[in-house]
């Protein structure tokens, strides 16, 4: 019979097929078999996100694709976060997430924030119609790197711009940078409010965070 950590592989496949079951049962046997959690999330989680990321790119996955995998990945890593705390292991960053006041849309702000915490991130989802001082408040108390701010109608966004300026006015622009995106934003949107990051997707938009992180 073979060792149950030959089947940590599956993991990967698990995450990136988005067999949440399989996800959760092939990550407690490579727990119960000595694994490390870090390495089943830098080694195979990280990676299946990623790969899952370059399809939808390359139009081979979609939204739903990008839904059940992101579920699935989630599964395993409430397994894996309690025990990553205990050993004081750091995630790549932390970012506040929320789509912005006035606007209720939550689906792509909710795949962001799978991709994000598929990417290494530890992600705290404000949810949606958040006003810019509960963004800076939840910043401040979480020590976030990042506040990724949603978006998906063109009468909304202009609160982003709110977000940006409270974060300024908090003296918090150095440590934390504003990231946004949404149907109507784009890269001269971003430009002009002064946010830092822009993303048209999901998955760029773990690109862009890392790039944030380490800018």
């Amino acid at each position: 019979m073979p060792e149950p950590t030959r089947d940590i592989a599956k993991l990967y496949e698990a995450v990136l097929t988005g067999n949440g079951a399989l996800a959760v049962e092939v990550t407690q046997a490579a727990l119960a078999s000595g694994a490390e959690p870090q390495d089943l999330v830098t080694g195979q989680m990280i990676p299946a996100m990623d790969e899952v990321g370059r399809r939808f790119e390359h139009g081979e996955y979609f939204v739903p694709e990008l839904l059940i995998a992101g579920r699935a990945m989630k599964g395993a890593l409430e397994l894996l976060r309690p025990l990553l705390a205990e050993k004081g292991i750091e995630p790549v960053g932390r970012v506040v997430i929320g789509t912005v006041k006035g606007d209720l849309h939550d689906i792509g702000k909710g795949l962001v924030a799978s991709m994000l915490e598929g990417g290494g991130f530890e992600v705290i989802d404000l949810g949606v119609d958040i006003p810019p001082e509960k963004f800076v408040l939840q910043a401040k108390e979480s020590g976030a790197d990042i506040i990724a701010v949603s978006a998906l109608l063109a009468t909304t966004m202009t609160g982003m711009k709110a977000v940006v300026e409270a974060v300024r006015e908090a003296g918090m622009e150095k440590q934390c940078k504003v990231m946004i995106g949404g149907a109507p934003v784009t890269q001269q949107y971003a430009d002009s409010i002064g946010a830092a990051g822009y993303s048209n997707n999901a998955s760029t938009a773990v690109a862009m965070a890392r790039e944030l992180c380490v800018a």
